[in-house]
């Protein structure tokens, strides 16, 4: 396995000294065992675009990636509540971007209340909370007040609503809404950076631990970049892997079956979405940079972790889709993860399966705090170490219900006919197990055909079929760590 190779290697002294550390290295982590934790949250970022983001790649070299992180939805909103309460969205209720069964209306009426925010203040950590945060929140709600809404657990608040554009938006700053315009020091992705280096500076003054979430509202559409970089990647286009306009859909499920092959416009289209997305980065990478340099002229850096993750993937032409995200391929579903900090082995690569409702767990562990059974995943703060697993679970659950699409839902496709039906998938290291609401199948062998472009299902086993069903359908009902830990091994 990739993660035991790299260790075997890191282990040898020599390379101790080219930078491999661990636990045991002096000064490798908080005096009280209570890490300090910054999370960098993009949107709509697939795993191909790591390759434009330079400082991003030194994270890699410095610290681990996981090349198995998987959402539960290829969607902002259900993930991001995965994320933040360490739930499925079966247990979540959050399904879409919208009510009834999504939205920020949703999890404020059910979730909030219990999240990594809230967790963390009670346990003495100073939280901070920059960016987007789930669709449908607006600074400028009451929610039944008189002053703008500050969901519980954050000490400070610097959160958009609609923010996409990067400039002409409000931001809701502690309970004080601030408008920017489209002045060049308006544009969102720094002006969070700024308020994330002034986070850090101030609760490394007071010595507090701390968390801090930063979520930019790139690369989603319209991907705008900052001004220093709008001319960059001017050649770029989009990749053109294997399922890249798929010609022989006739496997697939009937609402990706019958579109129409991409045409020559269309794929311009996704070259052209392809570049201002990397160049959207780029200021994402400025601010990974810019928070290694301020954790260090701070003397925290031994003692933080910083973490790099995306909210959900997105497809771009592959398998004869334009632009979106929502179905269970790889492209939409798998991440990137990328950590450095206290105790991470350097240039690591760990493949076990993770997922995003992993990520409070392990963050609650990072801080010292005790495993929590009430939730529905386990942390990984021991791969993340250089260690085992908590628990051997190798099955990640992913679950979608058909969007409504109104008007004012940011993630709207141009395509309607390129949304998948709700489905409930299973992806193992074998393979991708998908099933539809209408009665439709898909199975995509992982190993022999990571593009996922041979649906198998029809060649399957009838046991093999069974289990496969088994799992998904005892996962898609779990609740709690050993509940969901025992129907992930049921395969």
């Amino acid at each position: 396995m990739v993660l035991r190779a790299r260790l075997a290697l890191c282990a040898a002294a020599v390379l101790v000294l080219a930078g491999c550390t661990t636990s045991d290295s002096p000064g490798s982590s908080a005096p009280d065992g209570r890490a300090n934790i910054v999370f960098v949250l993009v949107d709509d970022m697939d795993s191909g675009l790591v390759q434009y983001m330079p400082h991003l790649q030194q994270m890699q070299r410095d610290g681990v990636t996981f090349s198995d992180f998987t959402v539960t939805d290829s969607l902002c909103c259900p993930s991001r509540s995965s994320i933040l309460t360490g739930k499925f969205p079966h247990n979540t209720g959050v399904f879409t971007n919208e009510p009834p069964d999504g939205g920020f209306g949703v999890f404020h009426e059910r979730d909030e209340r219990d999240t990594i925010g809230t967790e963390l203040q009670q346990a003495g950590y100073r939280t901070g909370f920059l960016g987007k945060y789930l669709n449908g929140y607006q600074p400028r709600a009451p929610l039944g007040g008189d002053r703008p809404f500050v969901p519980p657990g954050w000490n400070e608040w610097a959160v958009a609503g609609n923010g996409y554009a990067n400039y002409d938006y409000n931001l809701n700053v502690n309970g004080r809404v601030e408008h920017h315009g489209r002045r060049p020091e308006d544009y969102l992705t720094d002006v969070i950076a700024k308020r994330g280096n002034a986070f850090i500076r101030a609760n490394a003054a007071e010595g507090t631990p701390f968390f801090l979430e930063v979520a930019p509202f790139v690369p989603h559409s319209p991907s705008t970049p900052a001004p220093r970089h709008k001319n960059a990647f001017p050649d770029l286009t989009a990749p053109r892997g294997p399922a890249f306009n798929e010609a022989d859909r006739s496997d697939k499920p009937a609402w990706l079956r019958d579109l129409p092959p991409l045409s020559p416009e269309q794929i311009e289209s996704a070259d052209q979405k392809y570049r201002k997305r990397a160049r959207s980065l780029l200021a994402v990478d400025d601010m990974l940079a810019g928070f290694q340099r301020t954790l260090a002229e701070t003397g925290q850096a031994q003692r933080t972790h910083l973490v790099f993750a995306s909210d959900n993937g997105f497809h771009l032409g592959e398998h004869a889709l334009e632009a979106g995200k929502q179905t269970a391929f790889d492209t939409d579903v798998r991440v990137p993860l990328i950590a450095t900090g206290p105790g991470v082995p350097s240039g690591v690569v760990v493949d076990r399966s993770v997922q995003n409702i992993d990520l409070r767990p392990t963050f609650a562990e990072l801080a010292g705090l005790p495993p929590r059974p009430d939730l529905d995943g386990m942390s990984f703060a021991g791969l993340l170490r250089g260690g085992p697993p908590a628990a051997d679970r190798d099955v990640a659950l992913v679950e979608h219900h058909a969007p409504r699409n109104g008007p004012g839902d940011p993630d709207q496709q141009k395509n309607q006919e390129g949304i998948p039906p709700t489905y409930t998938s299973i992806r193992t290291p074998e393979g991708t197990y998908v099933e539809y609401a209408t009665g439709e199948r898909e199975y995509y062998d992982n190993r022999t055909d990571p593009d996922q472009l041979d649906n198998t299902y029809a060649q399957l086993p009838p046991d093999q079929r069974d289990r496969l069903h088994r799992t998904l359908t005892e996962l898609a009902a779990c609740r709690g760590n050993a509940e969901c830990t025992a129907a992930a091994k049921a395969r």
